[in-house]
């Protein structure tokens, strides 16, 4: 296959943001040891709204480094997303927005016993690639902004 376009890539990664319902979430806690979870997500306005156990190592991961490393896709179809992350109250997020969370993902954290947050994912970096013929050209964002 020949490598596609910065426009095409850029194109299919807000598609598979638009579309997919899980990614994998890597953080690293205190002591540095990384901690990957798959998670269910919701795009809206350009920011990657994520609920998880404020206590699991993700959340606390989250709440003390305020970054993570993102992934969707298969390994030949990948797209890596560098980001910040904002922690919330459950009942900081609107209710609009936390009712699209729960019905896009089928996972309502408002219903949960456990004590949960929400993660507000800010991309800084988000890269897409197939085959080696795509790393030349991987980066689509950089410091937050579509690159042309």
């Amino acid at each position: 296959m020949s490598p596609r376009s910065r426009s095409q890539r850029r194109a299919d990664t807000e598609r598979r943001l638009a579309e997919d319902i899980d990614l994998w979430v890597a953080t690293a806690g205190e002591d540095g040891a990384p901690h990957l979870i798959p998670l269910s997500f919701d795009w809206l306005d350009g920011t990657i709204i994520l609920s998880t156990p404020t206590t699991s190592p993700t959340g606390r991961n989250l709440a003390a480094g305020g970054t993570a490393r993102l992934a969707l896709g298969p390994t030949r179809d990948v797209t890596m997303i560098d980001a910040t992350a904002e922690i919330l109250p459950l009942d900081a997020l609107p209710s609009a927005q936390a009712d699209h969370f729960a019905t896009r993902t089928g996972f309502d954290p408002r219903q949960e016993d456990t004590e949960y947050s929400w993660f507000l994912i800010h991309p800084t970096r988000i890269q897409s690639w197939r085959e080696a013929n795509e790393l030349a050209g991987r980066t689509l964002m950089r410091d937050s902004l579509w690159l042309d």
